[in-house]
């Protein structure tokens, strides 16, 4: 098969099965070049075919030498379809870990039934007895609940009244306007429901039932805060309530776990990057454009593995207490949210319009990482030859 980047709205419908081998085989090689982390040993991530779930398991495996179980939920090739950026990238990890020696196995399911879980903890049971580290890092657009069977879909919306703000075409580059209708409560109660703190709690109540989850084990989920220009779509939006709902699970757990087995819960709120999750809220790419142009410029941009080997390292496994904010939020946002950096993002935003996009923002590096998720975009892979789609997992 000769396969094509074919894009449809937010998300490329196709993947490349050596692109994608390559874009992990970097985080890899960046994982590697920096000194070793003092860090966890036994690693379950929730989540971990993309994005900083990918990286965490990478940082995790190669940067700790750690035993990894990933649980993503990942589509094989068939005959007219590639398989999923996720089911090719993490074919790839797998191969690469356990090259090196490295332990790695992989649930591929819905993380949010009972099912996986129980597969998970008989693996865990199996395979390593306990683990030490547990990273939340799931994105889905839909949830069955597994004790009522209610179906949910999140939605990206504003509360209370409607927003309209400039977005941005990644394709094209047009600029223009975009108005957002307020959610309804019952679209609120959705998004919650799928992209809140239950399944996250549900999963580590799991384990700790099961006796899996080892003395001083750690557990941390991903969260977004971000600039006022995205706050009315983000943070004050449906999916500012589900990042509240994480955020308040959080202290629940940590308290819990803090008693069981003097364990640790955290909420980490990472820095705004191209991810497929990100591709698909209003507003946040053309942000994200100006973003990267700017802490380019000064110096202090970092993607995604370099944020999570900076989140092991700085952060989860320091001498001593967690640096956490008031809320006890650990924050790698910190370089994003900079004072300079957001000011100098504000008046870049006041002045983007299309004719200007490709002067004034860094539009060509989003797609450069778009593309990248999906295994697209690299000037050292023939992308006219023929590849075997079917890669085994």
């Amino acid at each position: 098969m000769i396969i094509k980047p074919k894009v449809r709205g937010f998300i490329c419908t196709t993947a490349h099965p050596v692109g994608c081998a390559k874009h992990v085989q970097e985080q890899i090689d960046y994982v590697k070049q920096q000194p070793a982390i003092d860090g966890p040993k036994n690693v379950l991530v929730i989540g971990s075919s993309t994005g900083y779930g990918l990286a965490s398991r990478i940082a995790a495996a190669f940067g700790s030498r750690a035993a990894t179980l990933g649980v993503c939920f990942e589509k094989p090739a068939s005959d007219t379809r590639t398989a999923t950026a996720g089911w090719y990238n993490t074919a790839a990890f797998e191969r690469a870990a356990r090259a090196e020696g490295l332990y790695a196995r992989t649930v591929n399911g819905d993380a949010f039934s009972r099912e996986i879980k129980e597969q998970v903890i008989e693996a865990i049971r199996q395979d390593l007895g306990q683990v030490d580290l547990v990273v939340y890092s799931l994105a889905s657009p839909r949830r069955t609940h597994p004790v009522t069977g209610e179906q949910f879909s999140s939605v990206l919306k504003p509360i209370g009244r409607t927003y309209t703000n400039k977005t941005v075409d990644i394709h094209t580059g047009k600029v223009t306007d975009i108005s957002l209708e307020p959610a309804t409560e019952e679209e609120i109660r959705a998004t919650v429901a799928v992209m809140g703190g239950e399944d996250w709690e549900m999963w580590i109540d799991a384990l700790l039932e099961a006796g899996v989850l080892a003395d001083g084990a750690k557990t941390v989920a991903y969260s977004y805060i971000g600039p006022e220009i995205t706050y009315a779509v983000y943070r004050e939006g449906t999916i500012g309530r589900a990042k509240d709902d994480l955020e308040r699970t959080s202290h629940r757990l940590n308290d819990r776990l803090a008693s069981r087995i003097s364990g640790e819960a955290y909420v980490s709120v990472n820095k705004a990057l191209v991810t497929q999750s990100s591709a698909a809220i209003p507003v946040v790419p053309l942000y994200i454009s100006l973003l990267f142009r700017v802490m380019k410029e000064k110096g202090i941009h970092e993607n995604t593995i370099e944020q999570i080997v900076r989140l092991y390292k700085d952060r989860l496994y320091v001498n001593g207490a967690t640096p956490v904010d008031e809320e006890r939020r650990i924050r790698i946002d910190d370089l994003e949210m900079r004072e300079d950096v957001q000011q100098e993002v504000e008046k870049l935003w006041h002045q983007v319009t299309t004719d200007n996009l490709e002067s004034i923002s860094d539009i060509a590096g989003y797609r450069e990482e778009f593309y990248k998720l999906f295994g697209f975009g690299y000037d050292s892979i023939d992308y006219d030859a023929d590849v075997d789609p079917n890669v085994e997992l």
